[in-house]
């Protein structure tokens, strides 16, 4: 089974929607499922005009649940705003005395 299957797999079925993005019966991470689907067939459009998808996750419990693409904490990996700040180097830049 691939996430990105476009048919959704048996266990879609019984999934329930949760706001905290781990398992509700045992806690797990969505990191530790052991299946994932996203049904990106269908997705929302949010006020702002950003997409967002349900993500299908599949717990090593044998629980199913689901919560939107757009409510998963931020990774570790991810750039942050702060990356993409260039103000910090245009006041580094700014406060140097060079002769050009």
């Amino acid at each position: 089974m691939e996430a990105f299957d476009l048919t959704p797999p048996e266990w879609t079925k019984s999934a329930i929607h949760v706001f905290d993005f781990c398992c509700p019966k045992c806690g797990a991470a969505s990191m530790e499922a052991e299946a994932v689907w996203i049904n990106r067939r269908s997705p929302v459009y949010t006020e702002n005009n950003r997409r967002k998808w349900q993500e299908f996750y599949h717990c090593r419990c044998h629980n199913s649940w689901w919560a939107w693409s757009s409510d998963r904490p931020p990774s570790r990996y991810a750039r942050s705003k702060k990356d993409n700040d260039m103000s910090d180097l245009d006041h580094y830049l700014g406060n140097l005395d060079l002769d050009l």
